[in-house]
């Protein structure tokens, strides 16, 4: 392990943070012209930029999906990211795809650019085509005021929202030989929110030097136990997206030759995108907890997995959460169901404090057998807006960790229609 730290912030500017990297938003009524909400935003670095990314595992991607991942395919060189909220230019058909390329084709001019040199993406309804005079409008509006300003990268991170309620940005810096090595992120997400991946976008950058292979296993590490383990309602969205730009300005160079390196960025960027998973959990619509679900001991990682998003998914489960009702029979009926073959006189279950194992649990169930004495502590623990649930099956060595949270009347509501 290496003794270097790395800082960690939220609420920062985002994007703008990292050395070498513009960005600007734009209110250009994708949503309506008289809606006034920034819905455009766009991030652009004058380094050419290695790229990696990861996209929903939806068999319906929306058409900037696909674009994105044949650019990254097929092409090398990177300068910048456009993005449009208020309309997600999924189900769209050929148009969609045609509309995909045209805002890259846009993005891309005012700098001399190639088109597949500017990846794209969409948040927002399903269905319906994009506005393509609007969002040329919208381009042409922010490609003239990119700036590094921490105002204009909080603006880019505003642009992306649409039933967001905070912005979600993180910086991590770390000191590698005197040099500073910077990422810092952007996100989106509150619905639709079951990622492999969710509705959500991210957005990360930094100023290392990086191939485009070791940045796509970075980043593949880092969303393993970040994005894929967050579910607000068990939907998968047709946009999921997180893209990574390197621009190389900080001439820190990260290669297989350097294993201290790499270990060292791996863990910022993992701890990055682990703060933006849960800013988006903690975002989720309506929700009033946030729950941590802890599985151990399980056969397999795999199965370990099946359980987690069996009691994280469950109706049953996520309104007794509301309720700030303890009802473990539903945890236990849902960690049954999910097929990974428990064994009831095994099963050791308790409640704890969030994010903290050093503290000592409540435990409902020992060895399968229900402690009643402990009544009152289930219910203090479920009475906050953010508690622990220890699962541990005592077979094997398969864990898995999964943030949820509950679903409420209000979250009915807000969704019945678009």
């Amino acid at each position: 392990m290496t003794d270097n730290p790395f800082t960690i912030e939220t609420g920062t500017a985002g994007i703008t943070d990292v050395p070498g990297f513009e960005a600007a938003g734009a209110a250009c009524g994708i949503r309506g012209p008289l809606d006034g909400r920034l819905d455009l935003a766009l991030i652009y670095s004058p380094h050419a930029c290695n790229a990696a990314g990861v996209f929903t595992q939806n068999d319906v991607k929306a058409a900037p999906v696909r674009l994105n991942q044949e650019q990254l395919k097929t092409n090398k060189v990177f300068h910048g990211i456009v993005v449009n909220s208020g309309n997600a230019n999924a189900c769209t058909g050929p148009q969609g795809m045609t509309d995909a390329r045209e805002m890259a084709t846009l993005a891309a001019e005012p700098f001399g650019l190639p088109p597949e040199s500017m990846l794209v993406c969409s948040t927002g309804i399903i269905g319906i085509f994009l506005p393509m005079d609007r969002v040329a409008k919208g381009i042409e509006e922010t490609s003239a005021k990119l700036s590094s300003s921490s105002e204009d990268g909080e603006k880019a991170a505003l642009a992306i929202h649409t039933s967001d309620t905070i912005s979600k940005t993180v910086t991590a810096r770390f000191q590698w030989k005197g040099d500073t090595v910077t990422l810092a992120a952007m996100a989106k997400g509150a619905g639709m929110i079951q990622p492999n991946m969710a509705t959500m976008l991210a957005f990360i950058a930094t100023d290392a030097q990086v191939d485009r292979t070791l940045l796509r296993k970075l980043l593949v590490e880092a969303v393993r136990e970040s994005f894929n383990r967050i579910t607000v309602d068990g939907d998968m969205s047709t946009n999921d997206t997180v893209l990574l730009l390197a621009n190389g300005a900080s001439e820190v160079k990260i290669s297989n030759k350097n294993p201290e390196l790499i270990e060292l960025i791996q863990n910022a960027l993992s701890a990055l995108c682990l703060q933006l998973a849960l800013m988006i959990v903690g975002d989720g619509e309506k929700i009033s907890k946030v729950v941590e679900i802890c599985i151990d001991g399980a056969h397999s990682h795999r199965k370990a997995e099946k359980v987690a998003r069996a009691v994280a998914n469950s109706l049953l489960v996520k309104t007794s959460w509301a309720g700030n009702d303890p009802n473990w029979g539903r945890i236990m009926d849902a960690a049954g169901y999910a097929g990974a073959g428990l064994e009831e006189e095994k099963i050791d279950l308790s409640y704890g404090e969030f994010m903290d194992r050093n503290k000592k649990p409540v435990a409902v169930l020992e060895n399968g057998i229900p402690l009643p004495t402990n009544k009152n502590g289930w219910l203090e623990q479920v009475s906050r807006p953010r508690f622990q649930i220890n699962l541990h099956l005592n077979q094997g060595k398969g864990r898995c960790r999964l943030f949820s949270t509950d679903i409420t009347d209000k979250y009915v509501n807000f969704n019945k229609t678009d």
